[in-house]
């Protein structure tokens, strides 16, 4: 089982701020999760082929081609402020 002060480490890590409460039950969980990581470990996988997903289903995007669109004008037309041929907008950083 993890110790408070492992739980107490990993929530650093996080930058979470937990309470005593929160510390035991997470001590409990924490614990459980890495028991069960370590069964899963025991299994031996050396005959499964590894996979993403199970589903079959694929990612389906179209080419990407040039086709026309707005001219620069066009596009700036509606800009409340423009200098030099773009959209003239106010600093974000200082």
């Amino acid at each position: 089982m993890l110790s408070k002060d492992q739980v107490k480490h990993i929530a650093k890590l996080a930058n979470l701020k937990l309470t005593s409460a929160e510390i035991n039950k997470f001590q409990k969980q924490l614990s459980e999760v890495l028991e069960y990581v370590e069964q899963l470990n025991k299994l031996d996988t050396k005959k499964v082929e590894p996979t993403s997903q199970v589903t079959g289903l694929e990612n389906v995007f179209r080419e990407d081609e040039p086709k026309p669109s707005l001219s620069q004008e066009e596009v700036l037309s509606g800009a409340k402020n423009t200098e030099k041929g773009m959209f003239k907008v106010k600093a974000i950083f200082e």
